[in-house]
């Protein structure tokens, strides 16, 4: 049912890109997502273990990237992400089909994720829905939760010079995201950060 569900929501973000934000609030989840690109990691990491806050250990994660095949930059379309994670090499990989939307006028990102056990089908129901392949980002990932809701990546890009950090933090109804993208900046400039980025790896 959970499958049918998320089916249904790329289909209407496709046919519908500008559907009133109040209605998407209501569908999957609603995040404020800062990306900066760091000075120096190492600074950032200790800065971060000095209030007794560590990352985990690094995981890996592959990232096929489709977008519709009207898709235009700033326009509230979907994208979806056919996601392959290793945390062990004695474990089988994860696979994940992930949903984000980012509304340009309110700052919100929608995030819908579901886990799926058949990779190749997946992808032919991406095709079938109408998106195309554009890229693929490899990476290696630590992780850092900051109590309920939030969450920080530290990523190692292999196609980017450099680290990013990013910050994802849960929405609830009554949240500004506005104000909500004003402390994770605080956050970063807490840290010595603000090289922020506001577009997708796919994009940069």
């Amino acid at each position: 049912m959970r499958g049918i569900y998320f089916v249904l929501m790329v289909f209407r973000s496709v046919a519908s890109p500008t559907i009133p934000r109040e209605l998407w609030y209501n569908w999957g989840m609603r995040k404020a997502i800062l990306k900066c690109k760091l000075k120096n990691r190492d600074v950032f990491e200790e800065k971060l273990s000095d209030i007794d806050l560590d990352f985990s250990p690094i995981y890996w994660q592959h990232d096929r990237i489709y977008i519709p095949r009207n898709y235009k930059p700033k326009s509230n379309y979907p994208r979806l992400i056919m996601r392959t994670e290793m945390k062990a090499v004695d474990k089988p990989a994860k696979y994940y089909l992930i949903l984000k939307r980012h509304i340009e006028d309110s700052g919100v990102d929608i995030v819908e994720e579901i886990g799926t056990k058949d990779y190749t089908e997946m992808v032919s129901i991406i095709l079938q829905l109408g998106f195309k392949p554009v890229k693929e980002i490899s990476r290696r990932r630590q992780t850092l939760r900051m109590g309920e809701g939030t969450v920080i990546h530290l990523d190692k890009i292999e196609t980017l010079s450099g680290y990013y950090a990013k910050i994802e933090s849960d929405l609830d109804a009554n949240d500004s995201p506005i104000e909500a993208k004003t402390d994770l900046e605080k956050t970063f400039q807490t840290l010595g950060e603000s090289n922020f980025v506001g577009e997708a790896y796919f994009e940069i």
